[in-house]
């Protein structure tokens, strides 16, 4: 089959178009006809080697965190799906490879397509569906008439994660330019920051109206998580999804002894001004969840929630998609259309 690898960690290197063997199907397997795969930063950072030490991929691989496509064979324990399904899914880590014609996935991970969804709508989904459902709902545990404060909303994450937020029945506001400002109103922003003129934390803390947030999704820098403390009220959450990993997080991934140490040195300036603050700093790197994308699935199937997509690309593009992803200067999702 054909397939995008990785040969080595390079910041401007290119994926390889190569031949590689149909993937192995295990008992517990299905083997997914791919159609669509989402591309994410999470992919541009895979691929140079940032997440290395936590995600140690035997070189060459097939990079890849979101698919949409068919099921053409089922191993000999599985239950939920059958040859003919059309299926979405996070892959988990370490069994990556969507940017490919096939991949084996553990039928844990994987859940029904939205029927109202195209494959490349559907492929631009899991994980920022996956992220925002174990940020708001999983960590955050996000209430009817709490406050909460999205980043970057006009991005992969961010366009969910809005429209997740107001389901839940919450007060959103978020940051975005001036041309993105009416997309994420649509999606049901309430309160819209422009990113390029205004200070976020001053707009945000000093009206009485706008402050004392519950809950604060972090996906930008080391200055934006740091400003981002002074939005948030006593007992108020911060939780980022760009670092810095924190030790809980190294032990949920059973990382080493060393490793552990090193990334509670990493997380130990921003845990101290949260506990300065009262508040709650944590971690989060997504986790492949076939029940939480049947949750999801039903969200979009009754119109909660709609897919963001920005551009889709052929397949023989992959390139060209994931450098456009890495300019930042995507709304919403980014797809390669693969058959």
């Amino acid at each position: 089959m054909k397939a995008f690898v990785v040969d080595k960690y390079n910041k401007k290197g290119l994926l390889r178009l190569a031949e590689m063997p149909e993937p192995q199907l295990q008992d517990s397997d299905v083997l997914v006809e791919v159609h669509a795969a989402g591309v994410n930063l999470l992919d541009s950072k895979v691929r140079t080697g940032e997440f290395k030490l936590i995600l140690p991929y035997r070189r060459p691989f097939i990079l890849g965190h979101d698919v949409a496509g068919k099921v053409i064979r089922v191993g000999s324990k599985v239950r939920k799906f059958k040859a003919g399904d059309d299926v979405y899914a996070r892959p988990r880590d370490g069994r990556i490879g969507t940017f490919a014609e096939f991949i084996a996935m553990d039928e844990a991970d994987v859940a029904l397509k939205p029927e109202n969804l195209s494959m490349e709508e559907a492929a631009s989904i899991p994980l920022v569906g996956l992220t925002a459902w174990q940020t708001l709902i999983d960590r955050a545990n996000l209430k009817k008439g709490q406050k909460v404060f999205i980043q970057a909303g006009s991005g992969g994450v961010g366009t969910f994660a809005i429209q997740l937020a107001k389901h839940l029945g919450a007060t959103v506001a978020t940051t975005a330019s001036a041309s993105s400002a009416d997309l994420v109103k649509s999606l049901g922003a309430d309160v819209v920051v422009d990113y390029r003129q205004e200070d976020f934390e001053k707009v945000l803390s000093c009206y009485k109206v706008l402050s004392g947030y519950d809950v604060v999704l972090n996906s930008q820098d080391a200055k934006t998580l740091e400003k981002s403390l002074s939005v948030l009220k006593p007992g108020g959450k911060l939780i980022s999804i760009s670092g810095p990993p924190d030790s809980e997080f190294a032990r949920e991934k059973g990382l080493n002894f060393m490793l552990r140490l090193v990334l509670r040195f990493l997380s130990r300036g921003i845990r101290a001004k949260a506990k300065r603050r009262a508040v709650q700093f944590s971690f989060l790197f997504m986790w492949a969840q076939g029940d939480q994308l049947s949750k999801i699935t039903s969200l979009i199937e009754s119109g909660a929630i709609r897919p963001v997509l920005d551009r889709v690309f052929p397949f023989e593009a992959t390139n060209e998609a994931l450098a456009y992803v890495e300019t930042g200067r995507a709304k919403g999702k980014v797809v390669i259309k693969v058959r």
